[in-house]
């Protein structure tokens, strides 16, 4: 029985080449920030990420060197989700008024669906974080996502406390956020307690 030998394409001088085997890309001296790619990977990782190579060549898993998103970019995406989540609450709430004769009540109920943004924009962020895009659609349109400090996906539990620390960074005016400027994982105060990242594709 025929086993399949890996083979990667190696990106050298920022050129993509290859594809090379394991002994070939032992022969280059393959480093562990050595970008990387096999036929079935969607995107190219640095070797340390790739269980196969750290076993072979003794890499220890680093914390994740990535392209991270911008403040104007997370600011953008975080106004395109607040449309969305606000549009979600507010369509019906004006259903209630138009229905509900009593003028009183249709008022009331309406209000309440008002209040209840901020609830909806939680969970619509804890959700939309941990699940398979690893983004909400503001996050998606924009390119960026969010991940552990290795890549990860975002359990349901890491990306509730990331999302209720948020609160903490917008109850502040804002001063929260200002620690993305003062790092190079460009992190906010939520980014850093929950140990979080928000990234974009580095190719």
């Amino acid at each position: 029985m025929s086993t399949t030998v890996s083979t990667y394409i190696l990106v050298i001088n920022g050129k993509p080449e290859g594809p090379f085997t394991i002994d070939e890309l032992k022969a280059r001296n393959i480093k562990p920030t050595d970008f990387v790619k096999t036929e079935t990977m969607d995107d190219y990782k640095e070797a340390h990420e790739v269980a196969e190579l750290r076993e072979l060549f003794g890499f220890q898993k680093q914390v994740l060197l990535q392209y991270y998103g911008s403040f104007d970019q997370r600011a953008t995406a975080a106004f395109v989700d607040w449309l969305i989540v606000s549009a979600m609450c507010i369509i019906p709430s004006f259903c209630i008024t138009f229905f509900i004769t009593d003028k009183t009540i249709g008022l009331g109920l309406a209000l309440s669906m008002f209040a209840l943004i901020p609830l909806a924009n939680l969970i619509y962020h804890i959700r939309m974080e941990s699940s398979p895009k690893q983004a909400t659609y503001g996050k998606q349109l924009l390119k960026i996502r969010v991940c552990d400090m290795h890549g990860k996906r975002l359990t349901l539990t890491h990306a509730a406390k990331r999302n209720l620390v948020k609160v903490l960074s917008v109850g502040t005016l804002g001063i929260g956020y200002l620690f993305a400027f003062f790092n190079k994982q460009q992190q906010c105060l939520h980014d850093r307690v929950a140990g979080t990242l928000v990234i974009k594709d580095r190719l």
